[in-house]
């Protein structure tokens, strides 16, 4: 059951509601590898706001730009078992720390957060720390350039981090993959060929070899009844 906190509580009640939606990217430095974090936020000035740890679960302040960056987010089923779920985030694509994050960077598989959080409307500051929605990585990337009179937009495909729970182990039975995982041993060295060998317990079997003998006469046996 979803819990909430005194603040939250009281903000429903007196139905001071603003929500906004938090996206946090870690994406990666082309040129090095290292983890780069931007985030943007359904607003329009630049913040620094506290959020939810999904895996922690600590409070920790992140920033996040506005001005229009993030556009809007797709429905976030709330389901109960082992499924991958699919988030549409649409951006964008003429917002500077927008283009520099999905060009600049290589989001491909990145991790990917969406919290929500309320605003109070007169401090314009969250009632409480931002809670998560989601956590995923983003699997596909669209940046639309529009045609004239259209809209264009950087939309990007997230999937649920419930994914890792379904992939397939690469690895195989075999002396290789062994030594990869532990040098030195030796386990699976006859793994290919030891299907193939017989083993016997108790009294060995006797392989018998038996010569056929010619019958009848120059080995015509019963031709003409002879012989």
């Amino acid at each position: 059951m979803k819990s909430y906190t005194p603040n939250t509580v009281a903000a429903l009640a007196a139905r001071r509601l603003m929500p906004r939606d938090f996206l946090t990217i870690t994406a990666r430095d082309r040129s090095t590898g290292a983890p780069v974090t931007v985030g943007f936020w359904s607003d329009l000035a630049n913040i620094s706001a506290p959020v939810i740890d999904p895996e922690t679960r600590d409070t920790v302040m992140r920033d996040f730009y506005g001005a229009g960056s993030l556009i809007s987010i797709s429905d976030i089923p709330a389901i109960v078992g082992v499924s991958v779920e699919r988030v549409t985030v649409t951006m964008s694509q003429l917002h500077d720390q927008v283009q520099e994050a999905i060009r600049l960077y290589d989001c491909q598989q990145a991790p990917v957060e969406i919290h929500t959080g309320l605003l109070d409307p007169d401090s314009r500051k969250l009632v409480d720390p931002a809670e998560p929605v989601f956590f995923g990585y983003i699997d596909k990337i669209d940046i639309r350039t529009p045609a004239e009179n259209e809209d264009g937009a950087a939309v990007l495909t997230c999937v649920s981090g419930t994914q890792e729970l379904l992939r397939s182990n690469p690895s195989t039975r075999n002396h290789a993959d062994q030594q990869v995982r532990a040098p030195g041993d030796d386990f699976f060295k006859d793994a290919a060929v030891c299907g193939d060998w017989d083993h016997y317990w108790g009294a060995v079997a006797q392989n018998k070899v038996e010569t056929a003998k010619p019958r009848g006469l120059f080995g015509w046996g019963g031709f003409l009844g002879i012989f």
